[in-house]
Parts: structure tokens; sequence; C-alpha cells
């Protein structure tokens, strides 16, 4: 199936099967629902290695003497005092403390910091923030992202590059700027959407093709797989990883969404700092994880009840190998139900709050 009018192709587009019959919409590239049988995508990646493409995301570059001020004052994290080559995660909120987006940022030098995120908003904040003499420019277009993740990703990375990426010169949440990788120059971050040891690789557009390949032939020895957004979904929902529109949107707060330790209240002003101080204190609402007894099909959207009484939605659910084949649900509940073991109904099905994440809780892959 040709890619929909309307939708852009990725970097890597010439790379997927001639035979992909769904593509999804994200951020306005065309990207497959499926490749192969997400089960087998999944197993890959959990099991093995996987390459997914990553490139639709928002990059944004702040230059000038006035970047990191500009990030800072959008941020939820301090910008000022990342460590060398630290990647900070953390979130953008609007002045009513409620969510804009979650993004990651670096500082690639002391006038230039890079942002990439999901929401233009973001853009907009940090641009009406930026001083006179700095910049913002959105940069996805020059810019290709393959995601490799699994267990056997450092061994095939380490294939393709005479740097040291062993877990003591290449810790979790870190980046290299300027990578060999291939003979290609690369901006390397070692990081993911899965909770598996996964490194995301970004290159010029026009050598993306050249990685695709590359990857591929140094990952052969390891099983390595294309993987596409429905074996992502599976991964990211084990992994009680949050979206944009799905478990957060802009009625919701950080402390709402799982991500209230992302935010340094210490750092100085921010947009919606104060608001989120207040905000802490009025918390009604909390994402959890639902495991079903069985697969019961696509609860996503459906209401989560407690005695009749309506206590909020499921925001994707999937069938989860974890849980042994069962659905596995992220949903936006009161906080009155979201304690481990709380029995809810959903669609007719009862559901049990679990643990988040249910897949390697205290991230021990990730770090491996």
């Amino acid at each position: 199936m040709p890619i929909p009018q309307g939708l852009t192709p990725t970097p890597f587009s010439s790379r997927f099967p001639s035979d992909v019959v769904e593509w999804i919409d994200i951020y306005g590239f065309a990207v497959p629902a499926f490749i192969s049988d997400p089960a087998e995508e999944y197993t890959a990646i959990r099991n093995r290695v996987a390459a997914l493409e990553f490139s639709m995301l928002y990059k944004w570059d702040l230059r000038g003497p006035g970047a990191i001020d500009a990030a800072d004052a959008v941020f939820s994290r301090n910008v000022r005092k990342l460590g060398a080559r630290r990647i900070a995660y953390g979130v953008v909120v609007d002045e009513h403390g409620m969510m804009v987006d979650d993004v990651t940022a670096v500082v690639l030098a002391n006038d230039h910091v890079r942002v990439i995120g999901g929401n233009p908003q973001t853009a907009r904040m940090l641009e009406e923030r930026a001083p006179t003499g700095t910049t913002l420019e959105e940069v996805r277009d020059t810019l290709a992202v393959l995601s490799l993740q699994g267990p056997r990703s450092r061994e095939v990375l380490a294939k393709l590059t005479a740097a040291d990426v062993s877990n003591d010169a290449f810790p979790y949440y870190t980046f290299v700027p300027d990578m060999q990788v291939a003979g290609i120059e690369a901006h390397v971050n070692r990081m993911g959407f899965t909770a598996e040891l996964g490194y995301e690789i970004m290159v010029p557009v026009d050598r993306a093709e050249e990685l695709w390949d590359a990857v591929f032939a140094a990952g052969a020895e390891f099983g390595i797989a294309s993987a596409s957004a429905a074996a992502l979904m599976m991964c990211r929902v084990e992994a009680g990883m949050i979206m944009g529109e799905l478990e957060y949107d802009s009625t919701v707060s950080p402390f709402e969404c799982r991500m209230g330790w992302a935010i340094d209240l210490e750092k100085g002003d921010f947009v919606g700092r104060d608001a989120l101080l207040a905000a802490r204190e009025a918390v009604t609402g909390r994402v959890v994880s639902l495991a079903f007894d069985s697969d019961v099909g696509d609860v996503d959207g459906s209401r989560v009840t407690i005695d009749d009484q309506d206590l909020g939605f499921v925001t994707m659910g999937v069938p989860s190998p974890v849980m042994g084949g069962n659905t596995l649900a992220l949903a936006r509940v009161h906080k009155g139900a979201a304690k481990i073991g709380t029995k809810v109904v959903v669609g007719g099905h009862t559901a049990l709050v679990h643990r988040t994440p249910a897949f390697d809780p205290d991230r021990l892959r990730v770090r491996s």
C-alpha cells in the first residue's frame, strides 16, 4: 500500500517493505503500523535487537548566548546544571501547571541547546522566551533518527564504531555528539522508548539509507529485525511510558501522569512553577496500569468503573507477553482507584490495578 496522500515519507521509508498495508500519521510522517507480526517484532526488541524509525519527533535547536536561559525558562529540569553529555528528560507545562509536552534536552555548547518533543506549542514557548540574539530552528527535516533497541544493541553498535560504548564509558541517559558510526558522523543518545538497552542514532538525512544498511548488516548475526509502531506500543505500555493526548493532555498536571519526579521546583522560576506548587496539593487523578485475566481485545477509550461509578478511562491496551498474552492497559483514573490491587471493571471485563511499570520495574535492563 503506498504512503497516503498528505503524509511525508520518513528518511528510512525506502527501507520499509513494499507490502505495508497500514500507515499511521506521526506528526505528519507516514510510519508503518505493522511491518511483520507485531509479536515477532516485540520478541526481537525484548530478546535480540530491533531497529525503529524515530525521525518524526520535533527537534528544536536554540542557538545564541541566551539558549540555556530560554530552555530553563520553559523546561522543568535544570538545564544550566546538566552534567557533561547528560540528557535531561522532563516536562513543559503552561501557566496553569498543566501538561504541554514531555521532552528531552541536551546542551551541545554554551550557546546551543537541543530540545526534542512532540507539541509545537513547546516551540512557541521557547521562541517567546529566547532573548534577542538567540534563535530557534526546527531541524527535523535535516536529521534522521534510527532507534536501536534490545539486549544485543550494544554489540551491534560496537561493530559499527571504534568508540567505547561500554556501560562505564557510555551510561544511560548520556550522549555522544560526534561518534563515527559506519563511517558517518552521528549524534548518539543512549535512551529509548522500550525499557530496553538502546541507542538513538542521529545522522544527516542524506546518510539515512547508508546507516540503515550498515546497521542491518552488522545486526544480522544477532537476528536484527525492523519493528513497527504496534510493537513499540506493546513495549511502551509494559514500560509505563506516557504519550501526549493519551496519558496526558492540557487538563492534566505532571503529578497526575507520573512525571512529578521530573519537576525541579528549586531551580528558580520557569513557566508554570507557581501553579505547580499549588497543584501538588490538588492532585485528583493518576495514570495506572490495569492487568486483565485474558486477552479482552480493544479496550482503548473504555470507561473504568467501580460499582458503576465512573472513575476514568483506558488510554491504551495491548496484548502483553509479560502478562502471558493477557491485556495490559494504561489508564487515567481518579486517585481513589489508583491503589495496586484495586479491582475495576472495563467494558464488562474485570481488571486489577497493577504495579507500573509492569516490565522491569527497577529499570535494570536500560542501565545494563
